[in-house]
């Protein structure tokens, strides 16, 4: 599989082994497929593993605790991360120390290569209140707080660097990206539509473009995500959602999309991870994926290139 280097850090796989499939999030599977997903995707070249507690609450890193034993292969990373919200000052290195010991135990092991703040960043007297599912992490929280706080894990050797998500609010994430000590990833949308669908709790648009060149012009190492969009640019939803759901909204926007991909024997999701893989400044794209013909298809996709100017235009315009 290709390798691309990630920001200013170490060459990894083109594709990423995501926590959201193999943690049980994205249709049914089970613990025994979830595993051997886990070592396939090892043995198709796979190097970079991004874990999360939030992934089934721990599921994920439970998989990667079976999978391994404590025993990474060779030339393989990983990731975790942390929904740290906003707790006293006092409190957040504690939390995101806790949260680190608890995700090591799961996966046993000793350190990971990349931390991430799992919460969006928001304005210090922002209303909050659209955070109803998940915590949100106020500006002078992640300045004072979480960026010395991971620094400091760095030098204990805990990490070898952090990042932040950049699906929250665009401002925020792009004063983050100019602002030292920088992340050294973040993780961005990279979609045709950019869309991150239910998980936006802000007005206005994501600017998911503007924010990859951003990083990639401070030598921020991005990741891209909601490739599919959550199961939207797929072929058939794999699991029953709202009608006013996010997934679902853009799933019925992207019917010229799944007939474009048709239309070149490929997938849906097959032509959604193309194009990610195809966009600049994205340096490896996250799977989904909760089972080996999932994987499968998306390693016979990266492994058939990108995408030329025509056909990214073609995929653009197919949804209007």
């Amino acid at each position: 599989m290709e390798s691309r280097t990630l920001g200013n850090l170490w060459p990894v796989s083109a594709l990423t082994l995501g926590g959201g499939g193999i943690g049980q999030l994205w249709g049914e599977t089970t613990r025994d497929e979830c595993i051997a997903t886990t070592r396939a995707a090892i043995d198709s070249g796979i190097t970079l593993l991004d874990m999360a507690p939030a992934y089934g609450q721990g599921e994920a890193e439970n998989v990667i605790g079976a999978a391994f034993e404590g025993n990474l292969p060779d030339g393989v990373r990983i990731t975790t991360k942390c929904r740290l919200g906003t707790p006293p000052d006092g409190e957040v290195e504690a939390a995101l120390t806790n949260s680190l010991d608890e995700s090591l135990k799961r996966m046993r092991l000793d350190r990971v290569d990349v931390f991430f703040l799992h919460s969006n960043i928001i304005p210090d007297d922002y209303d909050a209140s659209a955070y109803t599912d998940r915590p949100a992490t106020r500006w002078a929280t992640y300045m004072e707080r979480f960026r010395p706080a991971c620094e400091k894990l760095k030098a204990q050797g805990r990490i070898g660097a952090w990042g932040i998500t950049g699906i929250g609010i665009p401002a925020q994430i792009l004063d983050a990206l100019g602002s030292a000590p920088k992340p050294d990833v973040v993780q961005c949308i990279a979609n045709p539509i950019d869309s991150i669908g239910e998980l936006q709790y802000y007005a206005g648009p994501t600017r998911a473009r503007e924010i990859i060149a951003t990083a990639k012009g401070n030598g921020v190492g991005v990741m891209g995500i909601r490739a599919v969009q959550g199961g939207a640019l797929t072929d058939v939803l794999d699991r029953d959602l709202p009608a006013d759901h996010g997934v679902v909204t853009d799933f019925a926007r992207a019917a010229k999309f799944r007939a474009l991909a048709a239309e070149r024997g490929e997938s849906a999701a097959a032509l959604a991870h193309r194009y990610a893989l195809s966009m600049p400044g994205i340096d490896t794209v996250v799977l989904g994926v909760k089972n080996r013909t999932e994987l499968d298809d998306c390693v016979k996709a990266a492994n058939a290139g990108d995408l030329d100017a025509d056909t990214m235009r073609q995929v653009e315009t197919s949804f209007g």
